[in-house]
């Protein structure tokens, strides 16, 4: 039975992070992170839009907002040191109709107030200089906005864990979780693993693996799937970089946008479709115990009685290329529905707490010897190396781990 100080599940960009974090605060730390799938970042960190985020939506003040714009510049960095395919391209958002401008000009003052440098302000002739294709009324140039190759980092963060001494255990999914006065056994397929310490990064099954280490969390995870479309190759002249809209304050999504890929891709998308299956990525995929859990919790209705109209029309984008084409247009007037063709897909774990409120900031409760990350939306990605540093630092104080520095990737 393998004994370690510490054990995070997850083998996310999140759960990487974390795991680098703490192996540079304290030598000789005993750390290793299961992971149930065959690769690293296979799920939210590896499908995700590959944006860098600047910081321009959220509430300044919040761990989002705090995280975000320490997270940014050290994402640039580490990108440039290993070598990894990113660029520092900038994006447009767009009002596209008057009604729109209150909540731009309050994008851009939690822009500012966020510590961003350089946004421009646009009026139409500005919105097409940088998106000659793109139409609004308004608009806002963020040029600290870029775009990263998430997997390649998590290759990355992985081999900076092994490199420190940490083990990544892939194909280990965590099961059962028994608690023993001195830490916690974590039940695996290839047998148990005991540690002092959990720290749980588990994205989509986050809420499930709180409670098997025994922490009622309250809120709970409701998926929901995200579908691009990609521009045909002879049509990527539409755009040049990032054509985001404005988004709506109500809910934690940023609407369907325009994003340019490392490789040069240019994807359309995402909606946001409740999904039946934590993973899954097709409207075939069910589980029978997604949809149970779902049913069962309170806060599921009472969100859906909230927001079913904007939840139709996510089904209906989804159900009708059209629809899809047409959201799409009021940012891209010129786009045609044969310029596009099918893309992939990503789930979010989205955290609903019991009065169907949507959680919009990072989520991190302490329980017995344990951190639970249970909630860790965009731009989670973006932050990981800040977020890493911050739970490394909580650790020091909830675990008892001296704030030492032992020279291991900071």
């Amino acid at each position: 039975m393998p004994n370690y100080d510490v054990v995070v599940i997850g083998a996310g960009l999140v759960g990487l992070a974390t795991a680098r974090a703490l192996l540079s605060a304290r030598d000789g730390l005993g750390l290793c992170v299961l992971e149930a799938e065959e690769h690293v970042a296979t799920h939210q960190s590896g499908n995700n839009s590959g944006v860098i985020h600047s910081g321009l939506y959220y509430r300044p003040g919040s761990l989002k907002a705090e995280t975000c714009a320490r997270g940014r510049e050290a994402m640039f960095a580490y990108c440039r040191e290993k070598n990894i395919t990113h660029e520092r391209c900038g994006k447009v958002v767009v009002a596209t109709d008057a009604a729109q401008v209150p909540a731009l000009e309050e994008l851009e003052r939690r822009g500012r107030a966020n510590g961003l440098t350089g946004i421009e302000r646009l009026g139409p002739e500005g919105i097409r200089d940088h998106e000659p294709h793109a139409a609004g009324v308004e608009g806002l140039f963020v040029p600290e906005t870029g775009i990263a190759d998430y997997r390649a980092v998590a290759r990355g963060y992985a081999g900076d864990v092994t490199a420190a001494g940490g083990d990544v255990r892939l194909r280990q999914a965590a099961g059962e979780i028994r608690r023993e006065s001195d830490g916690f056994v974590v039940a695996t397929p290839a047998g148990e693993v005991r540690a002092r310490h959990l720290v749980n990064c588990a994205g989509v099954q986050a809420d499930r693996v709180a409670r098997r280490a025994g922490l009622e969390p309250g809120a709970r995870i409701i998926p929901f799937r995200g579908e691009y479309k990609h521009l045909a190759p002879g049509r990527r002249k539409l755009v040049r970089n990032l054509i985001y809209p404005v988004p709506d304050a109500r809910f934690p999504f940023l609407g369907v946008h325009f994003t340019r890929g490392t490789a040069g891709e240019i994807e359309a998308g995402p909606n946001a479709v409740l999904a039946t299956h934590r993973h899954g990525y097709r409207w075939r995929d069910v589980s029978l115990r997604d949809v149970g859990t779902m049913l069962a919790f309170p806060g599921f209705w009472r969100m859906s009685a909230r927001y079913w109209r904007t939840g139709f029309g996510e089904t209906w984008r989804s159900l009708s290329h059209g629809a899809f084409t047409r959201a799409l247009q009021t940012l891209l007037p010129g786009l045609q529905a044969s310029d596009l063709t099918p893309g992939g897909a990503g789930v979010r774990a989205q955290a609903v707490d019991p009065d169907g409120s949507l959680v919009d900031d990072f989520r991190i409760t302490r329980g017995p010897r344990a951190f639970h990350v249970l909630c860790a939306p965009s731009p989670a990605a973006t932050a990981s190396l800040a977020i890493g540093e911050h739970l490394a630092r909580e650790a020091a104080d909830h675990f008892g781990f001296p704030r030492e520095r032992n020279g291991a990737p900071s």
